[in-house]
């Protein structure tokens, strides 16, 4: 069911298609007991579409008997949680029709000597998904590079980017900044000029789409291959809602799946607003702030120390458009395609490496810049690459912020064991012999490594205190590596006055404690 939305050009929604919910079920007798409930002519539920994969049944719920419907949903075995189908929407700006086709961010991060240096500017073997509003796969700067993909907003097969008032083409210019050709004369080239993009359209021409249909998307990209995902769009949700979208995170995760996300475009510390999926946490994910040609944050960046892994040029960005044409926009979307870029180039010199491995490579070779993310750095292409081709020893994670009490597990790239470990501010944090570091206090350290043959390598700062955000670390576990949706005193549903109507019919579920 499609629904056209009203929502200002700067907003990203976090707002609820009304009446519309997202069950998570346990067993196959959990769904048959839901697809029974739901398919009654007479029903005040009903279902509109099933994600297998996701074991997730979207509904839609009668407004006039909604708290007793839902009510009635949580209270069957088998049910996990019940979330609101929220919107979603890509993080852009208005496009720049006066620009020149000049490409700063491109010479800013060395991308020419990084591809010298890694003697080719990529590999088609490397799959990189743009999830997004779709791509106009048919522009010359692109075509070469698109494979197969899929519309998930109007559920066919052609993931064409319709543009409108809210959309000047945001997913063809996150296309561009991954793998433009540069073989368009008056065109532009990506940071990967040779790769697959397999573009995947979730996202409307109103630049919005839906929990639901995200889920799938990155669900697709998995199944069919893809070994990066750039996502440029978001929501300010609180975890708990947040839950299907980070259990998909997870999947890819699983898989090996590298998820590149944008941090969002309203200016606030992400440590402290919950932004998804940015926020996710997991190590397979990268959370890329932007930043502007004098390595200064733009005022719309979010940013965080937590929570937020690099910045990159993400400022007026010169791109691809749909229908042949060129353009910038600003935006962490656009920084965050270029990072996509980045690690498909490094992933097409080694193809073994790790999401948390790169992350750790692109922190300890970034360029120092006053923007606040994990390593206070600018992606660096040339510097990553090389340290990619030398073999650079690296530890991973590069940088973190946890808790007192808590533990890191700290891993060696390019080393020879045995490992000796050593912590700079032991007050803050020791480190054990096997690389297990546990917190003791706030602070900072830096903990070096060195291996059998003498070779060091050193963390960033590893941050000890509080972090509402998610930190670098996975969220806390509750057996499946997830928050629990059901918490005590927070209400899953979107609507408090929700909540408090089905505590007083289901006084016992988690949330009603």
């Amino acid at each position: 069911m499609k629904r056209a939305l009203l929502v200002g050009a700067v907003l990203f929604g976090s707002q609820a298609f009304a009446g519309e919910y997202l069950v998570k079920y346990s067993n196959t007798r959990a769904f048959n007991m839901l697809n029974t409930m739901t398919t009654s002519k007479v029903s005040t539920i009903q279902m509109m579409d099933h994600n297998d994969t996701a074991s997730l049944v979207l509904v839609d719920v009668n407004k006039k008997h909604e708290a007793q419907a839902l009510a009635s949903l949580l209270s069957q075995p088998g049910v996990e949680y019940i979330v609101p189908n929220f919107k979603i929407r890509a993080f852009t700006a208005p496009v720049d029709a006066a620009a020149l086709k000049e490409q700063w961010a491109i010479a800013k991060v060395q991308a020419e000597k990084a591809w010298q240096r890694a003697g080719n500017k990529g590999s088609k073997n490397v799959i990189v998904a743009v999830i997004d509003t779709g791509v106009d796969y048919t522009h010359p700067a692109l075509a070469p590079n698109m494979i197969t993909g899929y519309d998930f907003r109007d559920n066919d097969a052609d993931p064409m980017d319709l543009t409108g008032f809210q959309n000047p083409g945001h997913g063809t210019h996150c296309a561009g900044a991954v793998g433009a050709t540069g073989l368009i004369d008056g065109g532009i080239v990506g940071l990967s000029p040779e790769v697959s993009m397999m573009p995947l359209r979730f996202l409307g021409a109103d630049g919005s789409g839906d929990l639901n249909n995200a889920i799938k998307s990155i669900d697709y990209a998995v199944e069919k291959g893809a070994q990066i995902i750039s996502a440029s769009w978001g929501a300010a949700v609180p975890r708990s809602q947040a839950a299907p979208l980070l259990e998909a995170v997870k999947r890819a995760d699983d898989k090996g799946v590298i998820f590149i996300a944008a941090a969002a475009n309203d200016g606030k510390n992400n440590d402290k607003t919950e932004m998804f999926p940015a926020n996710n946490g997991y190590p397979n994910s990268i959370t890329v702030a932007a930043s502007g040609p004098a390595d200064a944050k733009p005022s719309w960046s979010n940013y965080g120390t937590a929570t937020v892994h690099v910045s990159a040029p993400g400022e007026n960005i010169m791109s691809t458009l749909p229908k042949n044409k060129y353009g910038n926009l600003s935006g962490t979307s656009m920084a965050t395609p270029l990072v996509s870029g980045l690690v498909a180039l490094m992933k097409a010199q080694d193809p073994s490496l790790t999401g948390a491995q790169i992350r750790a490579i692109l922190q300890t070779t970034g360029a120092k810049v006053s923007i606040e993310t994990a390593c206070n750095c600018r992606v660096d292409a040339y510097e990553a690459v090389e340290a990619v081709m030398s073999k650079k020893m690296v530890v991973v994670p590069a940088a973190a912020t946890i808790k007192p009490s808590e533990t890191l597990a700290l891993s060696v790239l390019h080393g020879k064991a045995p490992f000796k470990f050593a912590s700079s501010n032991s007050s803050v944090a020791s480190v054990s012999d096997n690389g297990t570091l546990t917190a003791a206090s706030n602070g900072s350290t830096v903990v070096t490594v060195t291996d059998a043959d003498g070779k060091t390598a050193s963390t960033l700062n590893i941050h000890v205190g509080a972090s509402s955000g998610g930190g670098n670390n996975p969220p806390p576990d509750n057996g499946g590596g997830l928050p629990d949706p059901g918490q005590p005193g927070e209400c899953p549903l979107g609507d408090p006055a929700i909540c408090q109507i089905i505590c007083q019919i289901k006084p016992d579920l988690p949330f009603c404690q």
